[in-house]
Order: C-alpha cells, then sequence, then structure tokens
C-alpha cells in the first residue's frame, strides 16, 4: 500500500507507470487477515499483531494455486488471467536459519522455465536487483533452504512447483518472484526491504520493458507448437555451483529443557565465505503432448478450473466413436498423513493403452495447441508433479464398484479357466511364484476376474483420454 500510494504522489516514481501497468492485491488471504492476533508465528518478531496463515476454511493459500480448493485461489486465478501479467511477485515472510539478509527471495526455477526466460532472469533481472539493493545498503540472497542444519552446509534452489504462486505464474511463461523477508529482523526493517525489492523490480521493468515483453510473447508463442514437456524433476545432488554467502556460526549449548545439545546462531560470530548451491534440477518425468484432451462432461471441476484460466475449451455436438490413447494407474504411493485437505499421490505410475471409445454429446476436447499449453498439460498428466490427478480429483477410480461371491463365480471361473488355457497357464505359472497365492482360494478367484470380461473397465482408468492423431472432430 505504501508502494501504491508512492507510485500515484510522487512525481518520480509516477514515471515507472509509462511503460507498465501495475496490479496490487493488497490481501490476498482474507480469512487469515481476519483471524488476527499476536502469538501464531511463535519464531517471528513483531508487529504486535498479524494475520493467520491458514484462511477462513485453514487453507494455506499458497499451497492451493493449481489445485483451487479455496475461492481465494479461483479468484485469483480470474485477476491473473484478466491481466496476463508478464512479472510476478508474491511478497511473504520466512522462517528458518538466522543469518544477516534481510529478505530472500525465489525466483522461477531456470531448469523448468522456457531457456530464454530463466536466462534473462538469471543472467540481468537478478544482478540487477541485487545492485539495487546493494545500492539502499540492504542485503539479500537467494531463499535459504539449507541442504543440512545450516546454511554451512550449502543451500538448494528452490523447486516452485505450480502449487506455490510463482510456479503457478510460471506455466504461463511469467517471470515470478517469492520475496521472503526474514522473520528474525525487525518488522520496519522487513517492510523497507519488501517495498525495495519492489520498488527496484518495476524500475528494472521500466528500463527493459521491451525486451521483457518480447521475451515472454515468443515463449508463450513458442508454447503453441512445443512437442515435449518436462513435467517433474529431481535436485541435481551430484553438482553445484558456489554462492557467496553470509551468514552467523552454528554453535550448540546445553538446552535448559532438555538437557541435550540445542543449536544456536552467534550474531557476534559472522562469517561470509563461499557455500555450495545446489541450483540444478534434473528432468526425471518428459512427456509428448496429444493432438487434444478428451473429457469427459461430469468432470465438472475439471472442466471449471480450465475455462477460469481461460484455456479453450471445444463441446462434442453429437455422439461419436474414437480411438484414443487410454492410461491406468499400475502403482500409486499415497501419503498417509493429510496434506493441505488432501492424501496427495507422492508416486504414480501409468500403463497405457489403445483403445476405441464412445464420446457423447456434451465431452470435452482441449486442443494442445494454445500459449496455455504448460498449465494444460501440468494438470492433465496424471504424472506431473501437482497434476489435478495427485491431488485426489480422480480417487473414485482407484477403488472397484463391483466383486463376486466366491461360492457362484467358482463354476463360471472353472469355465473361464477351459476356455482359456493361456489364461490357466498363468494362473499355475502365479501359483508356482507365490506361496501365500496358492493358499489363498479369493486370490486366485480374483485373478481369474480381473483377467474376464466380468473386471470393470473402469477400474484404474484415468478417465482424460489423450487422441494422439489430429483429425477433424464433431466439435463446435
Amino acid at each position: 500500500m505504501m508502494l501504491a500510494r508512492d507510485l500515484v504522489q510522487n512525481r518520480k516514481l509516477r514515471k515507472l507507470l509509462e511503460h507498465q501497468v501495475i496490479a496490487f492485491i493488497p490481501a490476498y488471504n482474507i480469512g487469515g487477515v481476519l483471524n488476527r492476533g499476536c502469538c501464531s508465528r511463535a519464531n517471528q518478531n513483531g508487529p504486535e499483531a498479524y494475520g493467520f496463515r491458514g484462511n477462513a476454511r485453514n487453507y494455506d493459500l499458497n499451497r492451493d494455486f493449481i489445485k483451487a480448493d479455496t475461492r481465494n485461489a479461483r479468484s485469483f486465478h480470474e485477476i491473473f488471467q484478466t491481466w496476463q501479467p508478464e512479472v510476478f511477485i508474491d511478497n511473504h515472510t520466512t522462517n528458518g536459519a538466522d543469518y544477516p539478509a534481510v529478505l530472500t527471495y525465489i525466483a522461477t526455477q531456470p531448469d523448468k522455465a522456457h531457456p530464454k526466460i530463466g536466462a534473462y532472469m538469471q543472467e540481468k533481472m537478478l544482478p540487477d536487483l541485487k545492485a539495487y539493493m546493494d545500492s539502499k545498503n540492504i542485503l539479500i540472497c537467494p531463499y535459504v533452504n539449507s541442504i543440512k542444519n545450516t546454511p554451512d552446509d550449502g543451500i538448494s534452489y528452490f523447486l516452485d512447483l505450480p502449487r506455490y504462486s510463482s510456479g503457478y505464474a510460471s506455466l504461463f511463461h511469467t517471470m515470478s518472484f517469492i520475496s521472503e523477508a526474514h522473520m528474525l529482523k525487525e518488522f520496519h526493517e522487513r517492510v523497507n526491504a519488501t517495498y525495495e525489492f519492489m520498488q527496484g523490480l518495476i524500475g528494472h521493468i521500466d528500463e527493459n520493458y521491451q525486451e521483457i515483453g518480447k521475451i515472454v510473447m515468443a515463449a508463450r508463442e513458442q508454447a503453441k507448437t512445443q512437442k515435449e514437456f518436462d513435467i517433474a524433476w529431481q535436485l541435481d545432488q551430484e553438482n553445484h555451483d558456489n554462492l557467496l554467502f553470509e551468514g552467523y556460526e552454528a554453535k550448540y549449548k546445553p538446552s535448559e529443557i532438555t538437557g541435550q545439545n540445542r543449536l544456536y546462531y552467534d550474531r557476534n560470530s559472522p562469517w561470509k565465505k563461499e557455500i555450495p548451491f545446489y541450483n540444478r534440477y534434473l528432468t526425471t518425468k518428459k512427456v509428448k503432448k496429444p493432438f487434444a484432451y478428451i473429457i469427459p462432461q461430469g468432470q465438472e471441476r475439471v472442466i471449471q478450473n480450465l475455462e477460469t484460466n481461460q484455456i479453450e475449451i471445444f463441446t462434442f455436438q453429437r455422439d461419436t466413436t474414437l480411438s484414443v490413447e487410454v492410461s491406468y494407474i499400475s502403482d500409486i504411493l499415497t501419503s498417509t498423513r493429510s496434506y493441505e485437505g488432501h492424501y496427495y499421490h507422492t508416486e504414480v505410475k501409468l500403463r497405457k493403452d489403445k483403445q476405441t471409445l464412445p464420446f457423447y454429446a456434451g465431452d470435452k476436447v482441449v486442443y494442445v495447441n494454445q500459449t496455455r499449453n504448460p498449465y494444460i498439460i501440468h494438470t492433465l498428466e496424471p504424472e506431473a508433479q501437482d497434476a489435478f490427478f495427485r491431488w485426489n480429483y480422480f480417487d473414485a477410480i482407484l477403488m472397484r464398484k463391483e466383486y463376486f461371491s466366491p461360492y457362484v463365480f467358482e463354476d463360471e471361473a472353472a469355465r473361464i479357466l477351459e476356455e482359456n488355457p493361456e489364461l490357466r497357464e498363468k494362473l499355475e505359472e502365479r501359483k508356482g511364484q507365490d506361496s501365500t497365492f496358492i493358499k489363498a482360494p479369493w486370490m486366485q478367484l480374483n485373478f481369474i476376474y480381473e483377467n474376464s470380461p466380468y473386471y470393470e473397465k473402469t477400474h484404474n482408468r484415468y478417465p482424460i483420454v489423450r487422441l494422439n492423431e489430429e483429425m477433424s472432430l464433431p466439435v463446435n
């Protein structure tokens, strides 16, 4: 609000509005702002009162940008897609280690950004921001995501997946930042550092608006014809750069509570040295884009999210039959504890099949020829790290709806084996390999059932299919 005021009232700053539109969301977490108190962040140095991290439904909004459980996130999508910003910044207060820097930042992870966007941010935008903050005597550094207990052993670049604001924004080739004012600094220092970081960024945009516009526009246009997309990454732990870092010496002393050694940072022992900076991520999964995705009309939540994010959607005008690529969930690992209202699927493996299926008037078609292709791919491909499937949008497919009564199915199972010698051979092979299986009649009957026409075709079948061949479809 201070910056908005000054941009309007200060003539020297008003010129920054000549080449850019600046849209402010002063309070995003409305419910959290109203839930005001003194003590929800035990480690934070003031102010006297502040809002709460959870929203009115106790969701952490900075985990909700892609899954969109909240009205806050859906409203943000509408605002973001209306303005389609080239640059985005989300201001936070951080926790973690103690160090001299007043503010740290998360910039769009370059290995998952468009190459030209990643290069521009790392080689030009961030150095300019650092120089501007140095001119204001404000120490900043990359977000302190410690590899071990303290920064001394190195830090890693934060992987901003689409659940986070900057990760969501980067799906649309927006240059994105999360600023993190350090919790232990005085409140006025945190406010000033955040103010100057924003002003420094706005000043950089003013001087480079044409180049930024061209880079972002080119990346968005290229997304239309991009053939392959990275959808999962892991930190490269074998290679690192060095980062000149200012820290405080980490020491240990007996705890007055537990009697065991406890960590503390000695502000009387500052240091400045190069530490390992693990700033590269390796792609662990790629997918080739299909010609189109077909979405059953009953998947209303998916369709609404796509519409809110201005994805162009077409509708079948009549029933039709198509040969498509179908995915089955062949293996899955799921978190055993709730995370932001979900039991997130941590690992997903697919089995793919080509099938001829009926589709109905009213079903939806999303052609993958849009500037927003990264959003389409990252939400609809089940193996993408923040796909809708990972966030339990389709968990109903993971449970069988029909079973059998063993005493009834026995005779039918015998008939199936008699007519299918290959299945009998597989059954006997399984018996020979699995001592538990051979002693479990129900498991053997279920094996036959799952390999028979009675087994439901929709069990574990991902409902959104890929149309890989380019063709004309009966859609409006």
